[in-house]
């Protein structure tokens, strides 16, 4: 017999899709059972990408899929790997690269920390656009999020949540103002979206915001 770990969300419905709330009370080990026990299913499958920072390599072999998941007990299992950078949608055959078919007409909502708050509200931050994420935070509209990207940088950090289409206004909004409001940010700090073909074409370091909220 085994002895597995299992989270608060074996009190729900096992035959219901986890949504954002369920997963985020899943955190909360409770019990220890013998014997095995019912995963949680996430209404679609992740990759965990990890990101080495190689210079004598392309971009893209720079990439590594660490693992894939589509349960809310095996994304806790993952989700402390602090290699994890990226987090790709319905993974298979897909890379978390602005040139992929599936990113390549899209944009990112992105959100910038000074790094004296790295240690602060980086993590929380972070955890919190996962969470987004995997418990489908944005309703009928998390149909058009692909990933998300965390990059820790010398100069400041930056998270990312990916969508496929930069031109969808009204899902784009909608999904920048629920993903503020997820992080708590104040109504008064402004959070832009840069479409990938504007990042990938810029002439300078900075790249012109497509929506605001």
């Amino acid at each position: 017999m085994c002895i597995a770990k299992i989270l608060l969300s074996l009190l729900f419905n096992p035959i219901e899709k986890v949504t954002r709330k369920k997963v985020e009370k899943q955190k909360f080990e409770t019990h220890i059972l013998k014997g095995p026990y019912m995963k949680h299913p996430l209404q679609n499958r992740w990759g965990l990408w990890f990101y080495k920072n190689d210079k004598s390599k392309m971009w893209q072999d720079n990439l590594r899929l660490i693992t894939k998941f589509d349960t809310a007990e095996d994304f806790w299992d993952h989700v402390k790997l602090k290699t994890a950078v990226m987090m790709q949608k319905n993974s298979d055959g897909i890379e978390p690269m602005w040139e992929d078919r599936s990113n390549k007409c899209g944009g990112r909502w992105l959100i910038t920390l000074a790094k004296q708050h790295r240690h602060t509200e980086l993590d929380h931050f972070w955890l919190e656009t996962l969470l987004c994420l995997i418990g489908e935070g944005f309703g009928s509209f998390s149909r058009d999020i692909c990933g998300s990207v965390i990059n820790i940088r010398a100069k400041g950090d930056k998270i990312a949540i990916w969508t496929s289409n930069a031109e969808n206004c009204e899902t784009v909004t909608y999904i920048g103002k629920k993903y503020k409001e997820s992080l708590g940010l104040p109504q008064k700090l402004v959070i832009g979206y840069q479409a990938h073909a504007d990042t990938a074409t810029k002439s300078n370091s900075i790249t012109k915001n497509k929506f605001v909220v």
